[in-house]
């Protein structure tokens, strides 16, 4: 599907929650040249921040089994490490972010990964380099990585407009996937060239050209407004968020099947590298190119979940695209030199199809049911329930794999995922097409 030429519209629906239905209307008012260079600093912002975070992703993990010869609990708890921000801050995070301007979160969100980024290999210089500071620099790179997501997806709506939600995602999909795609290959590269400490160095200037570009984006946000009288503080704020997640008959049922599916993928993510490098016996520079091609998955769900939304319809594309790709991660413990490796690649590039079509679809979902002043603490909610598993699921991994070896526990992290499609099977969304007010 060729994307459209202009930029969806900012200006649609900034303060209003229209039904679901919205999410893939017809497009609102033509777009100024202002909203389209607005949008276009921020989709630029995203190529530097996730190919960054892509390559990131293979880097660290890299640093710790190639420099520190990291064994598979070490890998799994620096798994868990990145993650845990998700599960020690996710509630708290939402109502910090509704009440403070969501591009200013942004641009701190990538300060911070820079100032990161740079620790490790001057920890490296100084030879001070170690996997106490990889656990800590991981921990902090996951909370700026929780408050740059979460001000994100709650400032999508206002910038892109509701009425065009579906495709807004999917191109911020395409650019997330094509960063999947570029970085891992890159990673393994310059690993290979310049040394994981060297290669880290480089995704902070990465992340400090997003910053700049979210600097200019010309639109200005009102600062939120602060709680009525007698209804402020944390607490209750938190306990809004929650609740407009846990009793939404489809909201809760998406952060169970959300779950279950990052509590087994991500363990699998956890080990790929171990399991690539030590297992199969691939260079570093191979373990990234075989990360990038499964990410072709992604780019191509990416490019075609709109299309495939209006025909098969939104909602039963939702739970459709777990029940046919989550069996393919069946094929990734195969794995072998030669012709095996084949089978990594394609069990990797289906799941990843799989994945990014759903979450295309949920996300554009959770943005139009959810009004503006709630959708930081919506977006931090589901990312407690549906992140705060991945510390967990590093920690499985890690334990998995010096009990029953590396691709053991990978055979037995696939086939938890083939059984996750079963909770939104069991939900209302089988019965229906696409999203709509029943639901709600």
């Amino acid at each position: 599907m060729s994307q459209p030429t202009a930029a969806p519209d900012p200006a649609v629906g900034a303060d209003t929650a229209p039904g679901p239905e919205a999410a893939s209307g017809p497009a609102g008012p033509e777009p100024s040249p202002r909203q389209r260079r607005d949008f276009r600093r921020f989709m630029t912002s995203h190529v530097c921040n996730e190919l960054g975070n892509s390559i990131t992703y293979v880097a660290l993990p890299l640093t710790a089994v190639l420099t520190l010869h990291a064994s598979a609990w070490e890998a799994g708890l620096l798994a868990a490490a990145e993650s845990a921000a998700f599960l020690l801050l996710g509630l708290p995070a939402g109502a910090w972010v509704d009440r403070m301007r969501r591009r200013d979160v942004m641009i701190a969100a990538d300060l911070a990964r820079a100032v990161l980024l740079t620790a490790v290999p001057v920890a490296w210089l100084l030879d001070a380099h170690s996997m106490p500071l990889l656990y800590t620099v991981a921990l902090l790179l996951g909370c700026a990585r929780l408050f740059g997501d979460v001000a994100d997806q709650s400032y999508l709506p206002t910038l892109v407009g509701r009425s065009t939600l579906i495709e807004g995602n999917s191109r911020l999909e395409t650019v997330r996937s094509g960063a999947e795609l570029a970085g891992p290959g890159v990673a393994g590269f310059l690993v290979q060239l310049l040394g994981p400490a060297g290669t880290l160095a480089g995704q902070a200037v990465t992340s400090l050209m997003s910053a700049a570009l979210l600097g200019r984006i010309e639109a200005r946000e009102e600062r939120p407004a602060r709680p009525p009288s007698g209804r402020g503080g944390l607490l209750p704020e938190i306990r809004e968020g929650l609740h407009h997640v846990l009793r939404h008959p489809v909201l809760r049922l998406i952060a169970l099947s959300t779950a279950s599916v990052n509590l087994c993928l991500s363990g699998a993510f956890a080990l790929e590298t171990l399991f690539l490098t030590r297992t199969v016996g691939l260079p570093p520079a191979a373990v990234g190119w075989v990360l990038a091609t499964a990410a072709v998955g992604s780019v191509l769900a990416a490019l075609v979940t709109q299309r495939l939304s209006r025909r098969v319809g939104a909602a039963r594309l939702t739970w459709l695209s777990l029940l046919a790709a989550m069996p393919f991660g069946l094929l990734l413990p195969l794995a072998e030199e030669g012709w095996r490796l084949g089978l990594f690649v394609l069990g990797a590039l289906v799941q990843s199809a799989g994945v990014t079509t759903y979450n295309i679809c949920q996300v554009a979902y959770r943005q139009t049911v959810c009004r503006p002043h709630l959708l930081g603490r919506m977006t931090a909610t589901m990312r407690f329930l549906v992140w705060g598993t991945l510390p967990v699921s590093g920690l499985l991994a890690g334990a998995l794999g010096e009990l029953v070896g590396v691709r053991g526990a990978l055979w037995i992290l696939t086939a938890g995922l083939t059984l996750t499609p079963l909770i939104l099977l069991c939900s209302p969304l089988r019965r229906m097409r696409d999203f709509d007010q029943s639901a709600q």
